[in-house]
């Protein structure tokens, strides 16, 4: 039993450091090189740095995220919808509501925006090592621009045949990765020891009391350094809380002891540029071109946890309704979370090689990076707090407010970023912020336009033309829910006389529950009328044609609702357009089409 135990153990922190931990181990091959490209290399200045940098993973992600968020769940799943599935729980319908929920879909927003720029600046910065072996020194920056993006796209070509396949690779490499990174860290502080002493956090304030605002805008570079720490929270569903958090110890010390050596490195040699590069070609030149191997390696890595990443946030968003449907495949029998979503992947491909030839270097994008990060993390200070603050967790208050109000720091020292190509993010951001509130604000304005009718209203009619005469076996029909009656089953049953032996309405309810399906029959409602409801997480996959043999109901014909919408007003247009590019839920929920029978509304909006 132990040895099977020890197994699992280890074998949770080696999967999470390959799905969760990518994009934040990624971070060191950047962050210092950025900063000291703003910052003269002084003993005073470097201690002030690392000290910054320690204390920002310490509070940012190990006490903001492993610390707080992740004891906030909903049956093992983590992020800002999550959030918002709590506090909706907590709070009265009012302006409080709305808040939390603009709150949450800018969240949401930021989050996939993200996914655009981390792809570009991690592969960008790996192929740039490339430059400090002597043959290569010469290369221009667009073959290096051509081979990041070539990467990228071998990288998003692969994501059909799903991570599950990958992620049992992703792992042990992930764990070179970061042993590579402790070893390197270890060996450069043996060459200048003092700079252990930059782990205390008065050198992180007299370096920002010294330098005031210059110092304060050094705050935008340092956050480099924590971006990937919300995927912690974000993907946490896929593996569990306790891998995660494990795995995360580890991380962090690897982290550390890199950044401390990077430190020791700029102590004595205060020209470098690339730093990790530089401190790792000057302790093994032999093992600089395996580094730099796994150095690729390890940012696709990161690069297709963020990918992951996106694709659960856009399923979450689709099944609490808030993001139009989209086709969803399932790529895992295992892993329920392991989802691919075509439309969302070639959207993402060509948006990361689009950002890589706007700012051609990964310095120029780190000028980029940052806002969503921050904004993202902010929002999760904000909700934690009023969660924290309406739970039995109160103590938590202070601690999670501490944490918001330095998250808020981060973000004003990120808005100087907006000029520099910092406006980029809420560019990537708006996009799927603008198609939250068109597809919720459409969805609420088209239901009300529908009119549905009330069942007994409907009866009434219903029973007359039952009686009149029916047409032989079991007709299906989806609907909202069953007591509420939608136009087109008004039109195809009482004023075209469609009706069967048996008809049964059925209707699928998303829960906010992560997990699990029940199903439900309501015999007799009307003479030959049964209702039949399919109750399933928000993860959920599930089998439609299963459960309604299993439930005895076999269909001749399954009919269906299509809205054919007729508007001057621009935004309703979008939603139009958004409505006629989705599949419809019938489609989403693959539905057998041989069966199907599409019935068009027209309605004014």
């Amino acid at each position: 039993m132990k040895h099977g135990a020890t197994d699992s153990y280890w074998g949770g922190i080696i999967k999470a450091m390959g799905l969760v931990f990518g994009d934040i181990g990624t971070s060191p091959i950047y962050t210092l090189t950025v900063i000291i490209a703003l910052t003269k290399p002084t003993q005073e200045n470097i201690f002030g740095i690392i000290s910054l940098i320690v204390w920002t993973l310490m509070i940012l992600v190990n006490i903001e995220y492993a610390m707080l968020a992740m004891s906030l769940s909903r049956k093992g799943e983590g992020g800002t919808i999550v959030l918002r599935e709590i506090l909706v729980r907590l709070i009265k319908p009012g302006r409080q509501m709305v808040f939390v929920t603009f709150l949450s879909y800018l969240g949401v927003a930021l989050l996939l925006g993200d996914g655009v720029i981390t792809p570009a600046i991690s592969i960008l910065s790996a192929v740039e090592g490339a430059l400090l072996i002597p043959s290569l020194s010469g290369l221009s920056q667009n073959v290096l621009i051509l081979a990041a993006a070539l990467i990228a796209v071998i990288l998003f070509i692969f994501q059909f045949k799903g991570t599950d396949k990958v992620a049992n690779a992703f792992g042990p490499i992930m764990v070179l990765w970061f042993a590579a990174l402790t070893i390197s860290g270890v060996v450069s502080v043996s060459t200048y020891p003092g700079i252990i002493a930059a782990i205390s956090p008065h050198h992180a304030v007299s370096f920002l009391i010294r330098n005031g605002l210059a110092g304060f805008f050094v705050l935008s570079e340092v956050i480099l350094c924590a971006t990937g720490g919300e995927a912690l929270y974000a993907d946490m569903g896929h593996l569990g809380r306790r891998p995660v958090k494990r795995a995360w110890y580890f991380v962090f010390a690897a982290l550390i002891a890199n950044y401390l050596g990077q430190g020791a490195f700029i102590m004595t040699h205060p020209d470098a540029k690339n730093i990790l590069f530089g401190m790792l070609q000057s302790q093994a030149p032999l093992l600089y071109i395996p580094f730099l191997v796994l150095t690729v390696l390890a940012t696709i890595i990161a690069s297709q946890a963020l990918i992951s990443g996106v694709f659960s946030i856009v399923y979450q968003g689709i099944n609490t309704r808030i993001l139009p449907l989209l086709k969803v495949d399932y790529t895992s029998n295992q892993l329920k979370s392991q989802i691919y979503i075509g439309a969302v992947n070639w959207l993402l491909l060509c948006l990361v090689i689009l950002i890589m030839l706007v700012f051609r270097k990964s310095e120029n994008l780190a000028a980029a990076y940052g806002l969503a990060v921050t904004g993202t993390m902010t929002i999760t200070g904000i909700m934690m707090t009023m969660i924290f603050n309406r739970t039995t967790k109160k103590w938590k208050v202070p601690l999670a407010l501490l944490v918001t109000v330095i998250d808020f720091v981060f973000l004003i020292s990120n808005l100087y970023k907006l000029p520099h190509g910092g406006y980029w993010s809420l560019i990537l951001a708006s996009i799927p912020l603008a198609a939250i509130l068109i597809w919720t604000k459409g969805q609420r304005a088209l239901y009300q336009a529908l009119r549905p009718l009330d069942l007994e209203t409907y009866l009434l009619s219903y029973e007359q033309i039952y009686r009149k005469g029916r047409i032989s076996g079991t007709g299906l029909f989806f609907v909202k829910e069953w007591n509420t009656i939608p136009p087109y089953l008004v039109h195809c049953t009482i004023r075209s006389n469609i009706v069967y032996e048996r008809n049964v309405l059925i209707s699928i309810v998303r829960t906010d529950e992560p997990f699990g399906v029940h199903a439900l029959l309501t015999k007799d409602i009307g003479t030959g009328l049964d209702g039949f409801v399919i109750k399933s997480g928000y993860m959920e996959i599930f089998d439609i044609e299963h459960l309604l043999k299993k439930n005895d109901i076999h269909e001749k014909v399954i009919f269906y609702g299509i809205e054919d919408i007729a508007t001057a007003n621009p935004i309703w247009k979008v939603f139009s357009t958004l409505k006629k590019l989705t599949p419809n839920f019938v489609q989403f929920n693959k539905v057998p089409a041989a069966k199907l029978q599409g019935v068009i509304t027209r309605v004014e909006m």
